[in-house]
Parts: C-alpha cells; structure tokens; sequence
C-alpha cells in the first residue's frame, strides 16, 4: 500500500480560472507529485505527493509567475493569509481611489463636449486635447500596472490570463491612440476623434473597481471557517498540582492539566469536568441552540462558552486533537475538494484565454476585410478582448462550496469532502441502524424471566455473564442487576460473539448470553412457551436476550432502547425529500416492526448480523438507487464506507465516524435532512453560477465581436464590455454568498 502526504501551500498572484490552471499545471509537473489541486477562492495549492516536495513546488510556481508559501496550520495560517488579504484589500482600495481620481476629469474632457458640457480643454486645439488625456491616464496605468506585470508575465510564459487580456486590449488601444497623436502632429487634425485615452482609463478603473468588490467578496466567503478558528482563546488559565493558578498559551495545554475556565470565558480543550457545574453553549459546534447542562463527570469540547459558574476541567485532548481542530479541519479539507461538477469547467478556463484571443483576432480580421475602418476594428478587437471573463467561470464551484460547508459547520453539520455534498442531493434512499442511532443508544431491562430459579439468582448469573461486555445491552443488563442491589463478578472468561450475543465462563459454567440465533447453534431448545414469550416481548419493541448455562435455558432479560423524541419528524422530513427510508437491525421482525411502526419506517430489514449490513447496501445500489447509510457502531463501520453518502453521529465510534463522509455534530436526526437540504441548494447555487458564466461568455463574446452591429444593431463599447466584465464575477460570488443566511 502507497501512503501519500498532503501539502498545502498559500498562493498569490492568482487572478482568473487560468491562473488556477497554470499553478497546478506547475506544481503537477513537480517529480513525485500525484495530484496538485487549487482552491481559486481560498487561494490554496493542495499537493498530494508519496515524498515531500514542498522545495520543489515552491520553486515550480515561483518559476510559473506566482507566489507560494507553506501552510503554517490552520489557525497561524488562517491569521497570516487573513493580514494578507487586508492588506492586500487596503492596496486595491488606494490604487483604485487614484485611478478614479483621475478616470473621471479624463472621462469629461474627453466626452463631456459631446453633450454640451464646458472643457477646460478646447477641442479645436487637438493636440493639447490629446497631450492632457494622456498625462491623466498615466496615473491611472500606474494604479494597474499590476495587470501588465501579470498579463505579459503569463503571456511569456504562454499562459496567457484574464489579465493578459486586458494587457493586450488596452496596450493596443494605448498603440493606437499614441499613433493617432503622431498623426495630429504632422497636420491631421481629425485624428482627435480616434483617441482611445478615456476607452483605457475606464477600463482599467472598472476592472480595479471589479477586482476590488470581488476581494470583498472572497474574503467573505471564509468567514464560517473564520469564526470556527476564533472560538479557540488564546489563553488558558490552570492549576498546577500546588493548587497555584497560572496563565498559559493554549498551545501549551498538556493532557491531564487542570484547567479552570470562568463564567463568560471559552473553553481551551476537550476534557472532563472534575470540580463545579454550569450551562454550555455549544451552539457553534453543535448548531443547538439551547445551552446543555454540564457537571462533574461530564465531557466538555473545547471552543464552547461557559455560560454558568466556574468549573475545573481535565484536559483529554489538547491542539490538534481537539474535536473544533477535526472540525476546522474536516472543513478545510472539504474546501479544497474539486467536486466532478467543476471539471468541465477546468476544461474550458484551461483553454479559455487562447480561445478568446483568437476570437479577438478573427474578429478584427474579419471586420478589416469588410472594409470598416481601423477604429471599428480596434474597438471590436478590445471589447472581446475584455469582455470575456475566466473568473466567474473559476469562482463558480469553490466559492459556493466554501460558504455551503461553512454554512453546514454552523448547523452542525461536517462535510469531509466535495463529492459528498454533491452526491446528497441525489439520494433516493437512506439506510438507519437502529441502536443508538435511531434509538437513544441507552438501552434498559424492562422485563425479567427466569425459569428453574429464582429472578434474582438469574438476573446475577445474567449481569456476571456479561459484567465484561462493551454491548449496549449487555451493560444495560448489568446496570439493572447493580441497582437492584446485586453484585455480579467478573466472569473468568469472556468472548464477544457479533451479531448474536457472548459467550462467558464463571462459576464453573458456561454461559451464553444472546439471541435465539445463538441457542440454535449451540444446541440449546427452545420450548413453545419460551418461543412465545420473546415474541410477545418483540411486538412490544423489545429486544428479548436469553440466557443458558452449561446448555440450559435459564430465563429472558428483555432491554427495550427507546426512540428518540426526533426520530418520526426525522423520518417525514426524508419522505418528504422523496427519500425512502430503510430500517436495519439486528432484532427479530417482531420487535423492527414495533420500532419502525412508531418512527414511521415501512420497508425493515431484521435479523441483519453487521458483516450483512454492507450486503444490502450494496444490493441497493445494484437496483440503480444513491444510498446514503446513517449508522454510529463499529459495526456501522463497512457499510457506511460502502453507501454513496455515510452519515456519523458524532456521539458514535471513532471507526464508524471515519468510515462517514458527513459527521452530524448533534446527536439529531433532523440533521440528514437538514444536509440533504444544504446539499441541494448548494448544488443549485454551482449549477447557477455556471450556467451564469458559461452564459455571460456565450452571449457576451458574440455581442462584442459585433454580431448585432452586422444585422444593424449596436456595437458594443469597450467601456460597457469592461463594465459588464466587472459584474460578472461578482454576480458569482454574491450569488454563492447567498447560501450564508439561507434557511434549511
């Protein structure tokens, strides 16, 4: 087996789709590199390699014309990239009030007697008219000279980009017009009227005001991982073994310290509660919104707020390793995915910028042998030039999938990867384990039947048996027995059989703790009578357990696991999504059809051992259906890894947790449908924004190569197509940013 390293690095210098394409071109190209992905919206390279090439990476983008740095983990990084990004915001926002300063007086000089309106500068001296222009654009070129760095950059390196087309459209224009002004010169006075000054001052001014909104709004973008990384303090305070109070950095935090954490204050890390009790508010972990109740014994995790007295905690886990760290990561993780969806669209911006110049230049061609003049060719040439839009097409998916997993987070809901998200909103049926997932998980005895011996002598033999058990119901059987005032022991052996029950040695006999699958192959009879009573038990919705010892049957513990309160609303909600839900247990068809009858489930699946659970999945999907599998065991495990979409509660097993791709954070059903929602209208949002950019481009492009000119309509300014440039990309993102408030 080959084990992989991923890397993450920072990237500047990033402008369109094409630029995305040219960093991992670079970083692909990188010996050893297996995959090499780019998040255009967080401005991340994720480099998945077998050998570390952080050096080599680096130096491949750098030679590709960008900047790139390591990742420095997510919380310095998420600081570093967000002072990057203000103040990077700051130098845009300057550079754009100049450019403004002076866009407008070029703008009236050059048009304002057009419409009537007075001109310091007179027209009748054209050349004067055209040296003014000119001296006011400079600043303006200056403001962007960013682009023409980029753009020819790119355009040396034959990976031309949005930038190097508006590099070359106004260069050309700025040709141009300069050529005009020599023609002033020696005498051609109407060339006055083929300056293209003001044409190169207003683009350049509405890309920088387009650039400018569209870093406002990518920064806006994050801020669901931003909030995740601010609930972490930076301080906490402990008590050494000295019962002395001191501050510390979080980072410093160790397992086992006693950590004291006062009313108001957030809590550093995951641990358990020793001294005090209090209310917390998880609500940014859990999307609950009502405060949980917490005192000694209790488990607490780290970036909740005490909202109550003062507790003294232990910590378990500390750094990385607490449950906000997994979250913050699961969520970045999920950010930097490239869904399926997205790869047409990589296709095309691959290719886009070649595409277009083409375009461009067939255009002008064209428009030359029609015999138009060479302003109306120039004007054609810019305007496609211009025009086209590689963002909005690049910002399509990473941006809508940024703020719809940051929404998800909100809601308690973790979303390890992109394809999860995608594949959600196609689910048509949904697999439940039942046993603390559909059910509370907190099983107990409910009734005790003994034959040949006294309640109290088997219900001891009973909870002996099964003192060693990790099974729900074998500790609920124990647990009755200890409250009842009996003393089970430690049985002298132990052995866990899944699926049917245990097996268990004490008091010199051998015991067999389970279901009737158990006592059937190890030889044990059941009568008419004991046949009866575990099937009355099981319509009731219990689980009857049996006992034998040294191969007779001794009596029935019957556990019952109640429903959870949510779990009919849970059900409906999917129905009404269009989604069938399936019940999956390992109880007989009796008690599955008492559990599904009270949570609304028709189709049952009982009798099911856990090596089986997988199985039906798996057939499932061999009828066509998308199944998605909720389950929180270890024996949930395989059969959530085998299903298109597994869901884990985050109060199941680190195994079963694993094997999900979206974790609920609370322990709710409603949670599945909540994430199938949030995967639709994501989904719709991506669908939205391409189609949005794929359209803009197709209409747009066509528009500005003066298709509706030949039939005698308009010709597009190159201003407008600026404009209109401009907007398109941040129609994208303002659209994805939609998903922030949306209500699921």
């Amino acid at each position: 087996m080959v084990y992989y390293l991923i890397s993450e690095f920072s990237i500047t210098g990033m402008s369109c789709a094409a630029c995305s394409s040219a960093v991992e071109r670079a970083a692909g190209r990188v010996d050893g590199v297996e995959a090499a992905h780019v998040n255009l919206a967080a401005e991340r390279l994720r480099v998945r390699s077998e050998v570390d090439v952080s050096d080599a990476v680096i130096n491949a983008v750098k030679k590709a014309g960008f900047g790139a740095l390591p990742s420095q983990g997510f919380k310095k990084q998420s600081m570093l990239d967000e002072e990057r990004r203000a103040k990077e915001l700051r130098g845009k926002k300057k550079r754009l009030i100049v450019a403004i300063a002076f866009a407008i007086p070029l703008f009236y000089i050059s048009m304002g007697t057009m419409v009537g309106l007075p001109s310091p500068v007179a027209p009748d001296n054209p050349m004067l008219f055209a040296a003014v222009q000119l001296l006011l654009l400079i600043p303006i070129v200056v403001a962007g000279w960013g682009f023409y760095v980029r753009g020819i950059g790119a355009l040396f390196r034959l990976h031309p980009n949005m930038d190097s087309l508006i590099s070359v459209g106004t260069i050309a224009s700025l040709a141009y017009s300069i050529y005009s002004m020599w023609r002033i010169s020696v005498g051609n006075a109407h060339a006055a009227h083929e300056l293209y000054f003001e044409s190169i001052g207003v683009i350049i001014t509405l890309v920088m005001l387009g650039k400018y909104l569209e870093a406002r709004a990518k920064g806006k973008t994050g801020e669901a991982l931003k909030s995740l990384i601010e609930l972490a303090p930076d301080n906490a305070v402990i008590q050494d073994k000295n019962g002395v109070e001191r501050e510390v950095k979080v980072e410093e935090l160790m397992p086992g310290d006693l950590v004291i954490v006062r009313p108001g204050s957030s809590i550093p890390a995951d641990g358990t509660i020793v001294r005090g009790a209090t209310s917390i508010d998880e609500s940014m972990l859990t999307g609950e919104s009502l405060p949980v109740d917490k005192s000694v014994g209790d488990h607490v995790t780290g970036g909740s707020v005490n909202l109550g007295g003062a507790i003294v905690f232990r910590t378990v886990n500390v750094g990385e390793d607490t449950t906000l760290s997994a979250m913050i990561r699961l969520v970045e993780e999920a950010q930097g995915t490239k869904l399926p969806i997205a790869r047409l669209a990589d296709r095309i911006s691959g290719i886009f910028v070649p595409v277009v110049g083409a375009i461009a230049v067939i255009a002008a061609l064209i428009w030359l042998v029609a015999g138009e003049t060479v302003e109306h060719v120039l004007r054609i040439f810019v305007s496609v030039l211009v025009i086209a839009c590689p963002c909005a097409l690049g910002l399509a998916t990473p941006t809508a999938i940024m703020v719809g997993t940051g929404r998800g987070a909100k809601l308690g809901i973790l979303i390890k990867d992109g394809e999860a998200l995608e594949t959600a909103c196609r689910l048509n049926v949904l697999a439940i384990d039942k046993t603390g997932t559909l059910t509370e998980g907190r099983p107990s005895v409910t009734d005790v039947i003994s034959f040949e011996m006294s309640s109290s002598e088997m219900l001891t033999l009973f909870a002996t048996g099964e003192k060693m058990s990790e099974h729900p119901l074998g500790k609920a059987i124990v647990e009755y027995a200890e409250k009842a005032g009996l003393m089970p022991d430690n049985p002298d052996e132990f052995e866990a059989l899944i699926g049917r029950g245990a097996r268990a040695k004490a008091e010199g006999k051998l015991l067999l703790m389970g279901n009737a699958d158990l006592m059937k192959e190890s030889g044990v009879e059941l009568g008419s009578e004991v046949r009866a009573h575990m099937e009355r038990l099981a319509q009731q919705g219990k689980t009857p357990m049996l006992l034998a010892a040294d191969g007779d049957l001794c009596g029935i513990v019957a556990v019952a696991d109640k429903i959870k309160d949510e779990a009919p609303d849970a059900v409906e909600r999917l129905k009404d999504q269009r989604i069938d839900v399936v019940l999956i247990t390992g109880d007989n068809a009796n008690t599955a059809e008492a559990i599904g009858r009270q949570a609304g489930i028709e189709d049952l699946r009982s009798n099911v051992r856990p090596e089986e659970k997988a199985g039906i999945i798996s057939q499932l999907q061999s009828e066509g259906k998308l199944v998605g599998m909720a389950g929180d065991g270890i024996n949930d495990a395989v059969a959530l890894a085998q299903a298109d979409v597994g869901f884990s509660l985050n109060t199941g097993t680190d195994v079963a947790i694993a094997g999900a791709s979206i974790i609920l954070m609370r322990s709710d059903l409603r949670g599945i449908s909540d994430a199938v929602s949030l995967s639709r209208r994501t989904m719709r949002t991506i669908k939205q924004n391409l189609f949005w950019a794929f359209a803009y481009n197709c209409i747009g492009i066509p528009i500005a190569a003066g298709v509706l000119y030949a039939f005698g309509g308009p010709l597009l300014n190159p201003m407008m197509a600026a404009l209109a440039m401009s907007f398109s990309s941040v129609t994208v993102l303002l659209n994805a940013l939609r998903l922030k408030s949306v209500k699921i």
